[in-house]
């Protein structure tokens, strides 16, 4: 009997190719998506999970509060937390501090700038990564060592086997040798601790004398629990330590430069780092969002309902055509248990057959979404014991849950008057056109979300920042002084495709202050010279710009922006004093700068506040170039800068290039969604078509009838699709306002942002609208032009 089936199933599903392959199509989809979601998941779980004491392994934190109540939260401390807690807490029993900075590496051809991660010699008793040669346990003792990943050693000798080799990196003013000791396997992809290069992080005399160091926060420290550790009492005891040891350096700072911030450290698990939205990877690789994995599961979920649903719908609409084959069946004694049966096993060769073509898909899908996605998954992955069993349960769930439904109705028909060719299905078909409207209102919810973030991604892309980045080169340059400006600006200006030079520090750094005196704040501060403003077009909208007619300017001087003067108060801003958390000078300002984006537009503008070089205290060169000249200046600047700087790396980036990569994140989402909307549209048009079939084939003398009586083409067409309209009309009328609540709340995320109206939703609404017109009225017109000879014949 089951053979019977089998064959029975075989022969259906070629006997009606379009549907099946339709079915198998739609299944795929929604099955392939759904794994590559569960991959893409199963990744973001498994990250820094590698490591033998994983468990054990805490990042400290930390988190400032200044007089105003405003929090700041870092995954970044000093040099004195990790040694200091390590020596006062029973329950740590090693930390290590790590950073990652840039050094000058002198190769045989040039020198070039490295990624170079200092750490403490226990760094790979703490972080088990595996060697391929050398000990773990020695390699970081020696001052001079360094230890590699394979690709680096290939990168910089050919080859892995390089233990005993040197390289030279530049300290301070001077290339120094450090010898390999040790080559690791290069670092997993899901690990927040990413490095090419490691070297040991040694204090200086100088950072062990300076008690007000424990407020200089540069680097990442852990720590490692002793086994069942209590997390809470190690943070009170942290606690406890910080103010017994920093005592005196808080009194120090109090006093001396009026620093009245709040300090607190807590420590957060390390498989929590990459998922944390609070502070997020600071310092470290990779960090991610775990909103991502919600959404992605979500339009996964959302493709596979709708592929399932148009099996249901598809199966429904060809029951007419084996109405007979039913009725003969049941005539001869079968039961509606062995039909179910039978159509059940349909559904799951079905499934099967999607469940091949869908890990076809992934096959081939994966580059592209390793590529959205940020990821380096591959197809390997999915032999993980435990996803075999969640695809195996995914492929019993899929084929049952898309044909329990019809196997129901189907086994459910009359013999008689399946047999006499009197039967019609009962009923309104209210499942079938509930489940229609459920398809459309998520492809219509995606299609909404996809046009809010086209909409938004545009916006922070093309919104005016405050200062011209069009034709504006970024020179950077470690240990940049006025001088290396000077004569960077005096050689530059003998080229005629080169219109301005100006400087600024390397980044942005956070501190805190007084006002006047008595009133603390924190704020952002720059180093910047007195071209920096005029070459990126920041108007000052009070007083004056930095001046070299001004000898006082680089030691009692100060610029603000709007932000700073309106948080502090001042009506009258010019000659107001405001001293720096680690300056004991007090400086007056003399400007007031516009607001203008310095950060991304996911960012707030904060209070900045601008300081003139006194030394060496710049690392970045901004370049003003013709515009349509990139390739003559880009070689005038290289030329100027290894003639003047011979042991300095060359490297320089577009600022409108790099303001564009603050928006990668969106950008993968926008891509994402498309695709995810391009998907579900389709696979919902095929439901519409498949309901449009089953109409017309329930209609067909009706439609007969009424073209004898005098019915038109378009009369036909507009009876036949009406209906159907009307269900797209209906999940629009579902569909907007959740998507418009759900927007609203996404956009919160963005301090700048686009503002929702009825336009953007109503063109949505108008696209969904056409697309499944186009649909139904193919199958109308197709049925509306038929011969009623042919339907009419046998009455």
């Amino acid at each position: 009997m089951l053979k019977n089936y089998f064959k029975t199933a075989i022969r259906s599903l070629l006997r009606n190719g379009l549907y099946s392959g339709i079915n198998i199509f739609g299944l795929s989809i929604g099955l392939a998506c759904t794994m590559l979601i569960v991959l893409y998941v199963k990744d973001e779980l498994s990250f820094d999970r590698q490591f033998s004491q994983s468990d054990r392994i805490y990042r400290v934190n930390s988190e400032t509060v200044d007089p105003m109540g405003n929090v700041h939260k870092m995954g970044i401390s000093g040099v004195f937390q990790g040694p200091h807690f390590a020596a006062r807490v029973p329950a740590i029993t090693a930390y290590v501090r790590v950073q990652h900075t840039y050094r000058e590496i002198k190769t045989l051809k040039d020198v070039e700038s490295q990624t170079m991660t200092f750490a403490d010699p226990s760094f790979f008793a703490v972080f088990s990564f595996p060697f391929v040669y050398g000990d773990p346990q020695t390699a970081l003792r020696q001052l001079n060592s360094i230890v590699l990943t394979e690709s680096a050693a290939k990168k910089q000798f050919g080859k892995a086997d390089v233990l005993g080799q040197t390289i030279q990196l530049k300290d301070k003013d001077q290339f120094k040798p450090y010898v390999v000791t040790g080559v690791t396997r290069d670092c997993p992809q899901n690990t927040s601790i990413q490095f090419d290069m490691v070297v040991p992080f040694h204090e200086s005399p100088e950072q062990e004398g300076r008690s007000e160091n424990w407020f200089n926060f540069f680097l990442t420290t852990f720590v490692v629990l002793a086994p069942n550790a209590d997390v809470a009492s190690v943070d009170k005891q942290i606690t406890r330590a910080y103010k017994s040891d920093a005592g005196l350096a808080i009194q120090e700072a109090e006093k001396k430069y009026h620093f009245t911030d709040k300090t607190a450290y807590t420590l957060e698990p390390l498989k929590a780092v990459h998922l944390d939205t609070d502070i997020g990877s600071e310092g470290l690789a990779n960090g991610s969002n775990p909103i991502y994995s919600y959404l992605l599961s979500g339009i996964a979920i959302f493709i596979l309902l709708i592929a399932c649903i148009n099996f249901v719908n598809l199966t429904v609409a060809r029951s007419l055509k084996r109405a007979k084959e039913i009725g003969v069946r049941k005539v001869v004694g079968g039961s509606r248990r062995q039909l179910m049966g039978q159509f059940l096993g349909e559904a799951m060769l079905l499934s099967l057959a999607a469940f091949v073509l869908a890990i076809i898909e992934v096959a081939l899908a994966m580059p592209l979404f390793n590529q959205l996605a940020n990821k380096s998954l591959a197809l390997s992955y999915l032999l993980d014991g435990r996803l075999v069993v969640t695809f195996i349960a995914l492929y019993l769930a899929t084929g049952l849950l898309a044909g329990f439904y019809p196997a129901v109705v189907l086994s459910g028909y009359d013999p008689v008057r399946t047999l006499y060719n009197r039967f019609m299905p009962a009923g309104k078909n209210y499942l079938q056109r509930g489940l229609v409207v459920l398809q459309f209102t998520l492809a219509a919810f995606v299609i909404i979300a996809t046009t809010v973030l086209f909409s938004q991604f545009r916006y922070l892309t093309t919104k005016k920042l405050g200062y011209d980045d069009s034709n504006l080169v970024r020179l950077y340059k470690q240990d940049l002084t006025s001088q290396d400006v000077k004569l960077l600006r005096e050689e530059l200006s003998k080229h005629a495709e080169i219109l301005g030079v100006g400087a600024k520090d390397a980044g942005f750094s956070f501190t805190g202050g007084t006002i006047n005196g008595n009133v603390g704040t924190g704020f952002v501060y720059a180093t910047i010279d007195e071209q920096y403003l005029p070459l990126l077009k920041i108007p000052v909208v009070a007083g004056r710009n930095f001046s070299p007619d001004f000898p006082t300017d680089t030691v009692g001087a100060v610029l603000v922006n709007e932000t700073f003067v309106s948080q502090a108060g001042w009506k009258k801003p010019i000659g107001q004093i405001v001293m720096m958390g680690q300056d004991s000078n007090r400086r007056r300002v003399i400007g007031v700068v516009k607001d203008y984006h310095f950060e991304s537009l996911t960012t707030e503008i904060k209070p900045q506040l601008f300081v003139m070089p006194s030394s060496g205290q710049l690392g970045d060169v901004y370049i003003r170039i013709r515009p349509k000249s990139e390739t003559a200046s880009l070689e005038d600047i290289e030329q100027t800068f290894r003639k003047l700087f011979p042991l300095n790396p060359f490297s320089v980036t577009f600022m409108n290039e790099t303001n564009l990569k603050n928006y990668e994140s969106e950008a993968r989402w926008k891509q994402i969604l498309m695709f995810s909307a391009i998907i579900t549209i389709i696979i919902s048009c095929v439901g519409l078509f498949g309901l449009a079939v089953l109409s017309a084939e329930r209609r067909v003398k009706e439609i007969g009838i009424r073209k004898v009586l005098g019915a038109s083409v378009a009369n036909v067409v507009q009876i036949l699709s009406r209906d159907f309209l009307l269900l797209v009309l209906l999940s629009l009328a579902l569909a907007i306002p959740c998507a418009w609540i759900a927007a609203e709340r996404w956009l919160r995320n963005y301090p700048y942002r686009i503002a929702l109206n009825g336009w953007l939703f109503g063109g949505t609404a108008l696209l969904v609208l056409g697309i499944a017109a186009i649909t139904v009225s193919a199958q109308a017109i197709k049925a509306a032009i038929a011969n009623p000879v042919d339907s009419l014949r046998a009455e």
